[in-house]
């Protein structure tokens, strides 16, 4: 299972410490296919491998503004990230649909640390922003996201929009590329970022490999806005 944060080096440094950011592994390529006609052709995942052990919640030296993302859900209505998601807790990921393992292993672990919550402690709401959006369409999202839980929001649109999101968020997502064999290669980043309730900024990231455990123990501290 192979996951990657395209982080620009400079802006990778300023966050994290150097022990932190050796500890995010090293990068690697996976291939995934599709099972149906109807998937696509092959892709191939620009992937970073964990380091061996269970990564938890990195801190960041200076959080991260909420970006003000507009763009379609699954149901195909407009969505504006900023102000739906203001003074809430957000968990935030960029991935895709066609993506074999990493991103359906995190939102799967992502469901199963919320219903793990306390009795009484508020969801925070997950956000998936496609990195693949041409084949990532509305229905694509509900149905996907539908099979591991319904309350998740899936957003696709422009590729243009999606990309300056990351790019501010210091993730950098290349466009999808056609390759002469037929396969698309696909990059995205493989972490979740928690934005605070308290001030819409993330200041905590879950590295690709976080478990379902430490999702769950962590979590609570996310919502109430203590954490990080």
């Amino acid at each position: 299972m192979h996951s990657v944060m395209y982080t620009h080096p400079a802006r990778r440094r300023r966050l994290l410490s150097g022990a932190l950011a050796a500890a995010l592994g090293a990068l690697a390529l996976t291939a995934c296919g599709g099972g149906s006609s109807d998937d696509g052709p092959l892709a191939i995942v620009s992937a970073e491998t964990p380091s061996g052990r269970t990564p938890g919640a990195i801190t960041f030296d200076t959080p991260f503004a909420k970006p003000q993302l507009a763009l379609t859900d699954q149901d195909g209505k407009a969505y504006e990230l900023g102000a739906r998601t203001k003074g809430r807790p957000l968990l935030l990921y960029f991935g895709y649909t066609y993506c074999p393992d990493v991103c359906p292993t995190t939102m799967a672990d992502l469901a199963g640390a919320l219903r793990q919550l306390p009795k009484g402690t508020p969801r925070p709401d997950v956000v998936f922003v496609s990195t693949d959006p041409k084949r990532d369409t509305p229905a694509r999202l509900k149905k996907w996201l539908g099979a591991i839980d319904p309350s998740f929001v899936g957003l696709t649109g422009k590729f243009a929009t999606i990309q300056a999101a990351a790019r501010g968020l210091g993730i950098a997502v290349p466009p999808p590329v056609v390759n002469s064999d037929g396969s698309i290669t696909v990059s995205h980043g493989a972490e979740v970022l928690a934005f605070s309730p308290k001030d819409d900024k993330a200041h905590v990231m879950f590295p690709s490999g976080t478990a379902e455990a430490t999702y769950a123990a962590d979590l609570p501290g996310v919502v109430n806005g203590t954490f990080g």
